[in-house]
């Protein structure tokens, strides 16, 4: 552990760790073998109270600050990233950006059974033709009547098979706008991508809207202001890839020490010869300072206090970390790191799509550049 945390946030931690060691870590391979999750694990979460960590309990929500939610996120990425990446999209896109914009009768519809696991949401914001460009997007909304309709493409959707609401940005007059739309919509319309390099279990998926009806009351927030709530939603979300880096880290840390300890070679146990020690070393550095500038994103927010470039900065180290301390831990185990007899193949596969979604390295950097310059080299 490398701050003393107080015995509350010990207690959520402990929680965690024991989930992922006895529901997660057992099955993870199997999982990503089959590329599906037993999807049984949402309820679990939901009543371990992880799926409503940050939301008020007035709301449905378990409370908690922001710290406990990143302990927990640290746990399910050593666990099973597909399984943070449910609770990171479903609770800290979606339900999350309905606590922070819905109206009353937004909230009382929807987030009580999103942190209790019964549904499950997804953030439809990337398109086909847009990723990194997320304000060009050709995904529309027309009015009709009191109604809108809804058409266009979105890809790489997590949760969009499992979903049942869609945070859904759309094109209108006034500007990109924020929508919740039913799964079970007349015209909408839903595709899992299979075959992934990474987070194999977990549902991603692109999703088809052909003249999708909604009313009114679906628009979160204000019309044409959808694009600043999903920059919003973004910048925490980053702190959410962050700390399931950080849990990869740990769990390359933890399956490489083990194994340097009882690997044998040139009579000895590797862990004894100074080159496997200089890996260990470089995993254990890059976990705790990926640790660490991640929860000082959760200090900021949970203080009230400016967090975006931050939180870039948090996604960017340790997104790229947990790539680096996967390919170190692979090396230390050697030929066996190459199957998946053993986790460490599985960590390198997850954290390699960390640098690339919710902001790929390049435009974390481009924030932080225009953070420190004030000058915008984006657009």
């Amino acid at each position: 552990m490398d701050l003393a945390l107080s015995p509350e946030k010990d207690a959520v931690r402990e929680l965690a760790a024991r989930f992922a060691d006895r529901e997660l870590l057992p099955h993870a391979a199997e999982w990503d073998r089959r590329e599906a999750l037993d999807l049984g694990i949402v309820k679990q979460l939901g009543d371990l109270g992880f799926l409503g960590l940050t939301i008020p309990s007035a709301e449905g929500g378990s409370d908690g600050d922001h710290l406990a939610y990143c302990l927990v996120l640290e746990e399910l990425g050593r666990g099973d990233s597909a399984v943070r990446g449910v609770l990171s999209v479903s609770l800290g896109l979606v339900a999350k950006t309905i606590s922070g914009y819905g109206t009353p009768a937004q909230k009382s519809e929807w987030l009580p059974r999103l942190c209790a696991g019964e549904v499950l949401g997804c953030f439809a914001l990337t398109e086909p033709g847009t990723g990194s460009d997320a304000g060009s997007l050709a995904t529309r909304a027309v009015p009709d009547g009191t109604d809108w309709l809804i058409s266009g493409e979105k890809t790489f959707i997590t949760n969009g098979t499992w979903a049942d609401v869609a945070l859904v940005f759309a094109r209108t007059d006034a500007g990109v706008t924020a929508f919740l739309v039913p799964t079970d919509a007349p015209g909408f319309s839903r595709h899992e991508i299979k075959g992934k390099l990474g987070l194999r279990a977990q549902a991603t998926a692109s999703l088809s809207f052909d003249a999708v009806r909604v009313p009114s009351t679906a628009v979160v927030g204000q019309l044409g202001k959808g694009f600043r709530i999903a920059m919003s939603a973004l910048a925490k979300g980053r702190m959410s890839v962050a700390a399931g880096c950080v849990g990869i880290a740990q769990g390359c840390l933890d399956a490489a020490v083990s194994y340097a300890g009882s690997r044998t070679q040139f009579g000895k146990p590797i862990a004894g010869h100074q080159l496997v020690q200089q890996l260990l070393s470089s995993i254990a550095v890059d976990t705790a300072a990926a640790r660490l500038l991640t929860w000082r994103v959760a200090d900021l927010i949970d203080r009230g206090e400016p967090f975006a470039t931050e939180s870039s900065m948090a996604k960017l180290f340790a997104s790229e970390a947990a790539v680096r301390c996967a390919n170190d831990a692979l090396q230390v185990f050697g030929g066996y790191g190459y199957i998946d007899e053993y986790p460490v193949g599985k960590y390198l596969r997850d954290a390699r799509v960390m640098t690339l979604y919710e902001g790929t390295s390049q435009i974390q950097q481009l924030i932080i550049g225009r953070a420190l310059t004030g000058i915008n080299a984006i657009s």
